[in-house]
């Protein structure tokens, strides 16, 4: 079986070697990008299995370059930066980031969030065979992971689609968002629980007929979320 395709897209010489580093040690294939010109071309010819994107690059940075690859395809991305707001976290995430490490970082770290996004990439990818969720105004096709909503095809990303996915085949149970972190990300212990907000508030806007009073994706105060269907 072939070692996962790690690109690691970074413009620090020494932070792309001590990644690169620490992840051969770990048994994965990676190859490095110094721009974003670079790492577009190479995802061209070869689509990883996994990116680890740094934001500032030259020639183009990693935020239009998170774009492109979303327009194409949604292979997961860990974001690699400087930048350590919390605004900065949720852009990166509401384009489509898998996962966002601040840096300076532990090489540990950024090897166990690989395993953790990848472990949960094929986990995610085995329901698969699994069959379509239907309920009276909402249908969820895993083959696809096309969802419909009063007759209106939806489009969502791998993780509200696997948010949605695990609240919606649990009609009703109230998941709190350290579950749902574990279960939708793969890894608890990093990642900040208000990635789990984030991600519910994308999801009610495209599946909810007004998300400011949801009706399917209800929150529980004081515990976290359930999936409501309609009667």
């Amino acid at each position: 079986m072939n070692s996962p395709f790690v690109l690691v897209v970074e413009d620090e010489p020494s932070i792309a070697e001590i990644a690169t580093l620490y992840l051969n040690r770990a048994g994965y294939e990676v190859r490095t990008a110094k721009d974003g010109q670079e790492a577009l071309e190479m995802i061209t010819d070869k689509l990883p299995d996994l990116i680890i994107l740094d934001l500032m690059l030259p020639k183009l940075d990693g935020y239009d370059l998170t774009r492109w690859i979303r327009d194409q395809s949604n292979v997961p991305i860990i974001m690699l930066t400087a930048r350590r707001s919390e605004s900065d976290r949720i852009a990166g995430l509401e384009m489509g980031a898998d996962d966002y490490i601040v840096k300076p970082f532990s090489p540990q770290e950024l090897v166990s969030r690989v395993r953790a996004v990848l472990r949960r990439t094929i986990k995610s990818s085995m329901i698969d065979n699994v069959k379509t969720l239907t309920f009276q105004n909402i249908i969820i096709d895993p083959r696809t992971r096309l969802v419909t909503v009063d007759k209106e095809e939806i489009i969502l990303t791998v993780k509200e689609f696997d948010l949605l996915w695990l609240l919606a085949s649990h009609p009703r149970q109230v998941f709190s968002r350290l579950h749902l972190l574990e279960n939708v990300w793969g890894i608890s212990d990093f990642i900040d629980p208000g990635t789990v907000t984030v991600h519910i508030r994308r999801l009610r806007e495209k599946v909810e007929a007004d998300p400011s009073s949801p009706k399917m994706i209800v929150t529980v105060w004081g515990v976290g979320y359930k999936f409501e269907p309609r009667k």
